[in-house]
């Protein structure tokens, strides 16, 4: 019986001190930090993020993630809700990319600001704020990495049909025209050579006497131009007399209307006399 009761006092002790230790973890391990809710939203994959996973903020821990399922708002979009430190500086310009952690392949929420604004984004807790989610490092390298490999079949597609057997045969004639043609230029160059040489040679040309003739063909043909020049100005004050007012083509100009209007009265005075006079004709 003394036995029973050692045992039962015993097991009570162990009891309380378990439950004491266990009180003594949850009060050591409390966290009395403020966090305000955030929501984040993509359509992009969001491979190994998990509830409970760290939010960093330039890598310094500032919450974690709360829950993640489907975006109400968004058919199709998932939807990340986080819990992030009330000190940390949540910026209209902040936004959020999923990373992967080392070896693990764990995924955890990265922010950053691109600076753009200062002003804080006001923390809602009953209609959460969005952060925008983009796409993580990884990928974007596997996007990119598609669009390259379309890149480079296409490119190939074309090297291909650059390189077929007619465009093969096109190249291989067009270089042997090329071939001949710089051929052609070099002997038509050491016929042209010859030419001069036999035609303009020292033995056939008196040099001294070829330059003085050419100097003297110069100096005739700047005479003429000065006297071409000289002709040409004379010309034109010619027509400037004969077009300036009073001038001959003025008078002329005078004159044929003189000569008109003479012309016009004469027909109207005489005209209707000779008109009678060839009535009374015809009559006698």
């Amino acid at each position: 019986m003394e036995n029973k009761a050692h045992a039962m006092v015993a097991g009570a002790f162990v009891l309380v001190v378990t439950a004491l230790l266990a009180l003594l973890a949850v009060w050591l391990m409390r966290d009395n930090t403020e966090r305000d809710i955030y929501e984040m939203s993509t359509a992009e994959v969001i491979t190994g993020l998990q509830s409970q996973a760290a939010v960093n903020f330039r890598g310094v821990p500032v919450g974690k993630v709360e829950s993640i399922g489907f975006d109400t708002k968004t058919k199709g979009n998932v939807l990340v809700r986080v819990s992030i430190d009330r000190a940390a500086p949540v910026t209209k310009s902040v936004f959020a990319v999923v990373a992967s952690q080392g070896v693990t392949g764990l995924g955890f929420v990265q922010l950053d600001d691109t600076g753009e604004s200062a002003e804080r984004l006001v923390p809602n807790d009953a209609n959460p704020p969005r952060i925008p989610l983009k796409v993580g490092g990884f990928d974007k390298l596997l996007k990119q990495s598609e669009v390259i490999f379309k890149q480079l079949e296409q490119a190939s597609t074309s090297v291909n049909k650059l390189l077929s057997e007619d465009n093969q045969k096109r190249i291989t004639s067009a270089l042997d025209n090329l071939g001949q043609a710089a051929s052609s230029v070099s002997a038509l160059s050491t016929s042209t050579t010859r030419l001069l040489n036999a035609q303009l040679g020292p033995e056939k040309v008196n040099i001294p006497a070829f330059v003085k003739n050419a100097d003297a063909a110069v100096v005739s043909l700047r005479k003429t131009s000065d006297q071409t020049s000289a002709a040409v100005a004379e010309i034109g004050k010619t027509a400037q007399r004969l077009n300036e007012k009073g001038g001959p083509l003025d008078k002329l100009t005078e004159g044929g209307t003189a000569l008109a209007a003479g012309v016009e009265s004469f027909s109207a005075a005489t005209l209707p006399r000779l008109d009678s006079v060839a009535e009374e004709t015809t009559r006698t």
